[in-house]
């Protein structure tokens, strides 16, 4: 049976090899860490612009956009083998950015400039359809699941914005408790819960009537930011800044189940496909910390670059 270990030997580095990259984006240092999930390690850096903060898969799955908001463009990098495609520039301030689930619309938010920009998605590029001016430092997106509205935070205005897709303009907005960051919507799109960066704890708000109404406070820990979906269609995390842990909601029963200690600052999450490997960009620390989620204790930290801020993979557990 000898002859068995010689066919992995030669077959390992072609499984390794397949196993989709973890990206991290850098915010000061205007690149991307990638780095392989099999040994741990940073493999190379992307050179994108200037502050990349999010990224988000294009509807086709063929590539994963990064958004480099001081450069007014995006980069365009295979998520399987980590190559840049190309990059479009003259897109203002994307800080944060979704598609909407129909596949018709790319949304972006310029946090500094204060507006949301609505461009048509053709299936390769984006047109500018509408922009609009909003409250203070557009934070985070989200889009329902029929594609009707779009929710945005108000970093400093403390407001949650509702707009209709359909008109392009905004139908509501609410006052929300201190800098509202991400949102994360519960599948049947009723509940929208939103991270209060400076609080302590989530505020779910009951989206489906005229105007939002605040029915629950969540307490999780100081500094509530980032949300990612366990994919069991009944769990949420999320990252807990200043408190430096994460937080498991029950969206069912609007409780938090478990923490796990996370250390200098972390942000933003992914989880990995099988929902055993939990991803989080420490943001002070210069690392990928990797969490085990049998027995929530770190398990590795990966030195990445200065201020890690989006965390994404495409071998993913559902967003759900």
């Amino acid at each position: 049976m000898a002859w068995l270990g010689c066919l992995w030997a030669l077959l390992a580095p072609a499984a390794e090899a397949s196993t989709p990259p973890v990206f991290v984006l850098n915010s000061l240092d205007g690149d991307v860490s990638v780095v392989d999930p099999v040994s741990w390690t940073e493999t190379r850096r992307i050179p994108t612009g200037k502050e990349p903060h999010h990224l988000y898969l294009t509807p086709d799955g063929k590539s994963v956009i990064v958004a480099n908001a001081l450069s007014d463009s995006l980069t365009f990098i295979d998520p399987r083998t980590a190559e840049v495609q190309r990059t479009v520039r003259g897109i203002v301030d994307p800080y944060q950015l979704r598609f909407s689930p129909d596949m018709k619309w790319f949304v972006t938010a310029a946090n500094r400039l204060n507006h949301i920009d609505i461009y048509r998605w053709d299936g390769r590029d984006m047109s500018l359809v509408k922009r609009i001016s909003t409250g203070k430092t557009p934070s985070h997106l989200w889009i329902d699941s029929k594609s009707t509205t779009i929710w945005s935070t108000m970093q400093d205005s403390d407001e949650l914005v509702a707009i209709d897709l359909a008109s392009q303009t905004i139908k509501w907005r609410v006052k929300t408790g201190a800098m509202p960051a991400d949102l994360f919507a519960t599948p049947d799109d009723r509940l929208l819960l939103i991270g209060l960066t400076g609080g302590d704890g989530v505020e779910v708000y009951d989206v489906k009537g005229k105007e939002a109404r605040l029915v629950r406070k969540i307490p999780t820990g100081l500094g509530a930011h980032a949300f990612r979906a366990l994919g069991d269609r009944r769990h949420v995390l999320v990252s807990n800044r200043v408190a430096n842990s994460i937080s498991k909601i029950d969206y069912q029963s609007l409780q938090v189940v478990a923490n796990y200690p996370a250390p200098s600052g972390p942000d933003c999450i992914d989880v990995s496909a099988d929902g055993k490997t939990l991803m989080v960009a420490s943001r002070w620390a210069r690392k990928l910390t990797v969490i085990d989620m049998a027995t929530g204790n770190v398990v590795r930290q990966v030195g990445v670059g200065k201020s890690p801020h989006g965390v994404w993979t495409l071998n993913h557990a559902p967003r759900l």
